[in-house]
């Protein structure tokens, strides 16, 4: 794969003649610019922050954290998984400074692999990224078409008390509303994209808060002793490996903390783009982080039969958040209303991390076909009236929607894919850190952003 420099003058914001800076590194990267460059450092950090949604992981995966290990696989584990994902993002963002185009982390690889190595490096960086960041969009919008479904079912009376379960085929349908739904409004020009993502966030954080809450209104609560020491090795898997248990149940922190690497794939929307992209990679996992840990710590005061959460045959049908809430709500008030209204604010959150998901995985397809990267390049890098890379945004919805097929034979089959987008992107994450570290070392130019 060869970065074509682009023909002709680089646009200026300025009715004068005067070129941006933004424009002008573009240009000086081997790209014109053809994406509407209205994003600030906030709007910026707002899609990022959107994609990690803490409540979109740990909701999605509680289960997977209390089935192996328990409290202490994510009291702990949630910490050690963002100390460790700081690090990746501060390495991220020096380089993100650097190269501040939409191509990201791709573009990084082919540029500090050199000449030999670049074209692989960046190929293989490329369809990593882009395959895990489908996975990631497919997981996040399934999950709230599942969380709508037990949303109905405990509205209804829950499992044991007559209540309606969907069945797969409405769950797969609603799947594909969200997608849609999701893709006309990655149609829109970028500031209403912007204007949404900023909801997004006040969704994340009110949702966060509000849910500590839900100790306070349980009647029974958790001991500090079992929220903070509690190691459960009774999972579902017949797994008896003290370490393989842990490593399994840091699962759920890995798979949350993923995504922010969207405020590069923004960086040609984003006013000065070798700062404010940086910023807005750090800024989404250190706020997500301490936001993460605050949840989850107070969720498992709530805590009490982890069995008993993760069973079937419980109101929920097993899932494992709904029915921390339902119990909460049903041992106080003696109805599951509060809960469902719980549960819908968490699934507003779930909501706008599948719209900026979708965002981020247009970004990538744009670019990566811009540089004639992948199949039906010269139809996937359009843009239309709108300054939005159409094609590629409609694209992406239907790779996911494709993807979640998998769930209609077999959901363990579906659930790989939380596993393919956390693996996936860090491969991706991976490479040109790697290559910055070695045969990039002394090619590399420092940006704004430095680490020094």
């Amino acid at each position: 794969m060869s970065l074509r420099v682009a023909d002709g003058v680089v646009d200026s914001d300025h009715a004068h003649g005067v070129v941006d800076s933004d424009h002008a590194r573009l240009h000086e990267l081997g790209y014109k610019q053809e994406l509407n460059r209205d994003l600030s450092m906030l709007s910026n950090f707002a899609i990022s922050f959107s994609i990690v949604s803490v409540l979109t992981g740990l909701n999605g995966l509680m289960g997977t954290g209390l089935n192996f290990g328990g409290p202490i696989s994510y009291i702990y584990g949630w910490p050690i998984a963002g100390t460790f994902t700081m690090l990746i993002g501060l390495s991220m963002a020096e380089i993100c400074s650097s190269y501040p185009t939409s191509g990201g982390l791709y573009y990084w690889s082919a540029k500090l692999a050199g000449p030999s190595w670049g074209p692989f490096a960046s190929w293989i960086t490329g369809w990593f990224n882009i395959v895990g960041q489908w996975a990631l969009t497919t997981s996040i919008d399934f999950s709230l078409a599942q969380l709508v479904q037990v949303m109905i079912l405990l509205s209804t009376g829950g499992l044991n008390g007559g209540g309606y379960m969907i069945s797969k085929y409405v769950v797969m349908a609603l799947h594909g509303v969200f997608l849609l739904i999701h893709a006309i409004l990655n149609s829109l020009p970028i500031s209403m994209l912007s204007f949404l993502g900023q909801i997004g966030v006040a969704c994340n954080f009110f949702g966060c808060f509000l849910m500590i809450v839900i100790p306070v209104v349980a009647t029974e609560r958790a001991s500090p002793e079992f929220v903070f020491t509690n190691f459960n090795t009774e999972n579902q898997d017949g797994i008896n490996n003290y370490f393989y248990i842990f490593v399994l149940g840091l699962l759920m922190s890995q798979y949350t903390l993923t995504g922010y690497d969207a405020s590069a794939y923004m960086s040609e929307e984003t006013k000065d783009a070798d700062k404010n992209g940086p910023q807005g990679i750090v800024s989404a996992i250190g706020i997500a982080v301490v936001a993460g840990w605050v949840y989850v710590v107070g969720i498992t005061f709530a805590v009490r039969d982890i069995s008993h959460l993760l069973s079937e045959n419980n109101d929920s049908g097993g899932h494992a958040i709904a029915q921390i809430y339902y119990e909460a709500f049903m041992s106080r008030y003696g109805s599951g209303v509060g809960a469902v209204i719980c549960l819908g604010i968490a699934g507003l959150a779930v909501f706008f991390a599948g719209m900026s998901s979708l965002t981020s995985n247009s970004r990538i397809a744009y670019a990566l076909s811009r540089d004639g990267a992948m199949p039906f390049s010269s139809q996937l890098h359009k843009v239309n009236k709108q300054d939005v890379p159409i094609n590629a945004v409609w694209m992406s919805a239907l790779v996911a929607f494709c993807m979640a097929l998998t769930s209609l034979g077999s959901l363990v089959a579906f659930q790989a894919m939380t596993s393919i987008a956390t693996i996936g992107l860090y491969v991706a994450y991976a490479i040109p850190v790697l290559l910055r570290l070695t045969l990039g070392r002394k090619m590399f130019t420092r940006g704004r952003f430095t680490l020094g």
